[in-house]
């Protein structure tokens, strides 16, 4: 176990290049095990996420090359079958749940499909079911082991179907999409989900032989091939990096530009930090924030009453980064009320920004009130615990403004979501130091 040890109060400056998305990795490393032939993908984070992923490929017997930093390439040509019925299948499918996705794709090409129960951030109930219907819809038979808690779907032959799914599942879509490009005849799934990362995986699988309309939309259309191909892909930047990057800017009234962003997928990522009076500029595919040196002002409506950020499915605002612009927001000028909709235990994080001076009131599980300080009174150095990627990336970014050192233990969940973030943060100047639990 390490810890984070920061010292806070000091501005930074230069260039940030945010990392490959861990979300669309999550999807287009799963997509591999759709074809026997090399697909080459390039701008991988090295993050603990992803390499957990890139082991269980391994173990499943994915023929798997390191080419350089960021670069490899994947050979499903001789998959084991018996390790999805092993234990140590159990305990690695556990460990990540990002491990749900292979589901779609071993169905698809070898009739059957077993997962363990999948781990992740605890922030609150985050159900599979929509995976599961999907399947079943596309001609598949469920089972579940309530002992180990170990699902199973099996098929001679997926036949294509039109399913309604009943939440815009990110994941989800994902996976009956990868099931679905190898089954008879046509599919049709409406309130998919259009996020840019699952456009990344519909494009990449047309190249690969699919036959995918729709995509960008709510509705897409797939028609049913024989066999897929081996292509090449790359990454796009992750947008929940950029949003972090553009919030430490503000924080620290630091002048940051965060480099090659593929500005037209970050959706209202720019105008709803700007709805806190954050500066963003776009400067060709980078994105510049000026230091804030008279700090910023959260814009009201314009009937005068207070502003909500929420999310919602895309192209609605990410739930990633609400814990973001909630720790932005304890700095500004002015009041937010920020409602998390789609996880109940994501804003449990705020007593550890109220212990360090944030005026903030948590009004019930999805919804917090931030008072903004002006800058007027800096947040106060403490000791406090990461307990998700997310929570413990704005932990951070508020000991970086705070006076004093801080400490932050269980830094093994920000080592989930983002890439060698102290050696990054202490490029740009942040004092940051990572240590052993006890040194």
């Amino acid at each position: 176990m390490g810890i984070f040890k920061i010292e806070g109060g000091h501005q930074l400056k230069g260039k940030i290049q945010p990392q490959g998305a861990k979300n669309e990795a999550l999807q287009i490393l799963c997509a591999v095990l759709l074809t026997p032939e090399k697909v080459t993908i390039h701008n991988i984070p090295d993050i603990v996420d992803v390499n957990k992923l890139i082991d269980l490929l391994k173990n499943l017997g994915v023929k798997i090359e390191h080419v350089n930093q960021g670069t490899y390439t994947f050979q499903a040509d001789a998959i084991n079958l018996k390790y999805l019925e092993s234990e140590a299948f159990k305990k690695d499918g556990r460990g990540l749940r990002g491990s749900i996705m292979i589901v779609g794709p071993l169905l698809a090409r070898f009739g059957k499909g077993y997962i363990p129960k999948p781990g992740g951030d605890k922030i609150g109930r985050r159900r599979l079911d929509t995976h599961f219907e999907g399947f079943i819809k596309l001609g598949a038979k469920f089972r579940y082991n309530r002992e180990d808690y170990f699902y199973g779907v099996e098929a001679d032959k997926l036949k294509g179907a039109y399913m309604l799914l009943d939440e815009a599942s990110v994941t989800g879509t994902a996976n009956i999409v990868m099931a679905a490009v190898l089954a008879e005849g046509q599919t049709t799934i409406y309130n998919a989900a259009c996020e840019p990362y699952l456009q990344q995986l519909c494009n990449m699988l047309n190249r690969m032989g699919a036959k995918i309309s729709g995509i960008g939309s709510n509705m897409l259309i797939i028609d049913g091939v024989d066999n897929l191909g081996g292509t090449s892909h790359t990454m796009l930047p992750d947008m929940i990096e950029i949003g972090s990057w553009i919030g430490l800017a503000a924080m620290t009234k630091s002048e940051l530009t965060i480099t090659n962003v593929s500005w037209d997928d970050l959706g209202q990522i720019p105008d709803v930090f700007r709805k806190l009076g954050i500066t963003v500029e776009k400067q060709g595919d980078d994105i510049h924030i000026p230091a804030h040196k008279d700090g910023y002002e959260i814009q009201n409506y314009i009937d005068g009453s207070i502003l909500t950020i929420s999310d919602a499915p895309w192209p609605g605002f990410t739930p990633d980064l609400l814990s973001i612009i909630l720790v932005v927001a304890t700095q500004a000028r002015g009041s937010v009320l920020i409602h998390q909709k789609m996880f109940e235990s994501r804003l449990f994080f705020v007593d550890k920004l109220i212990d360090m001076g944030a005026k903030i009131i948590l009004c019930d599980p999805h919804r917090a009130v931030v008072i903004g300080h002006d800058f007027k009174s800096q947040l106060k150095a403490t000791t406090m615990t990461s307990p998700d990627i997310r929570a413990g990336v704005s932990l951070l970014i508020a000991a970086l403004s705070a006076k004093g050192t801080s400490t932050i233990h269980n830094i093994e969940q920000i080592d989930r979501g983002y890439e060698n973030i102290d050696t990054r943060l202490r490029a740009i100047g942040a004092l940051i130091n990572r240590h052993k639990e006890n040194d």
